[in-house]
């Protein structure tokens, strides 16, 4: 009998326990949607700057001129695929962002030319910060096919 009772308030323990968990759910740590990438002059004109792909999940590319906002100057770039949400690599030598899970292709602008992608990579919000250093806003997206690349937040004009 002394077993039973042993097992019975056990097995409440544990259904208590459970219980008390299930109230304190789990906690996702993000990265912060708004960081300083460092100043302009770290970036050359034709980079593609990876230091912030795997952390933020951008790029920045600091282009001579962009069509969008008829300037030179830099933009940042999501790494999600606009296809499935792989992450492209960039290739150098050719110049482009490729994605390895079924072969989507985009130039240095995000705009896709190859593969079964629907649309342009994102861009998100960039300006300088008081420090003069590159301040990223992820919480900001910008898309090619709605007309908002032209939008000043969406692009760095040095």
């Amino acid at each position: 009998m002394t077993l039973a009772w042993a097992a019975f308030t056990a097995s409440m323990l544990a259904a208590a326990t459970a219980t008390t968990r299930f109230m304190f759910p789990n906690v996702l740590f993000e990265p912060p949607p708004t960081f300083k990438a460092g100043f302009p002059n770290e970036i050359q004109v034709g980079q593609v700057d990876e230091r912030f792909k795997q952390r933020y999940a951008v790029w920045l590319v600091r282009t001579g001129f962009d069509q969008y906002a008829n300037a030179e100057g830099i933009y940042a770039l999501s790494t999600v695929c606009t296809h499935l949400g792989c992450t492209p690599n960039w290739l150098e030598a050719e110049q482009k962002f490729k994605c390895p899970c079924h072969g989507s292709g985009y130039y240095k602008t995000g705009v896709n030319f190859e593969g079964p992608t629907p649309r342009p990579l994102e861009r998100f919000a960039i300006s300088l910060a008081d420090d003069g250093q590159i301040l990223v806003d992820k919480s900001r997206k910008f898309q090619q096919e709605k007309g908002e690349w032209s939008n000043p937040a969406a692009f760095l004009k040095l």
